[in-house]
C-alpha cells in the first residue's frame, strides 16, 4: 500500500467514524444499535491508530533513505500501547 493509498484508505475510515458519531450521539437508535456503533467506533479507532502508524514508519523510512515499501503495519494490540 503506497502512501496515496494509505492516506485514501484514511479518510475513509474517518467519513465513517463521523457518520457512526453522528449516529451513536443522536439518540435514535435502539440500545441495541448504539452499542454496536460504539463497538464499530472502537475498531474504527484501532484501524485509524494503525494506519497512522504505517504512515509514520513509510515516513520515517522514505526521510532516512531507505525504502517505504519495506514498512509493515504493526500489530493493533503494539499500536494502540503507545503513550501519546
Amino acid at each position: 500500500m503506497d502512501e496515496q493509498d494509505l492516506l485514501e484508505r484514511i479518510q475513509s475510515l474517518v467519513e465513517e467514524e463521523h457518520r457512526l458519531r453522528d449516529t451513536t450521539s443522536g439518540g435514535g437508535g435502539t440500545e441495541d444499535d448504539v452499542d454496536g456503533g460504539r463497538a464499530r467506533l472502537a475498531q474504527l479507532e484501532a484501524q485509524l491508530d494503525q494506519c497512522w502508524d504505517l504512515l509514520r514508519q513509510r515516513r520515517a523510512k522514505k526521510d532516512a533513505g531507505e525504502n517505504p515499501d519495506e514498512a509493515e503495519p504493526r500489530p493493533i494490540s503494539e499500536v494502540e500501547g503507545y503513550r501519546q
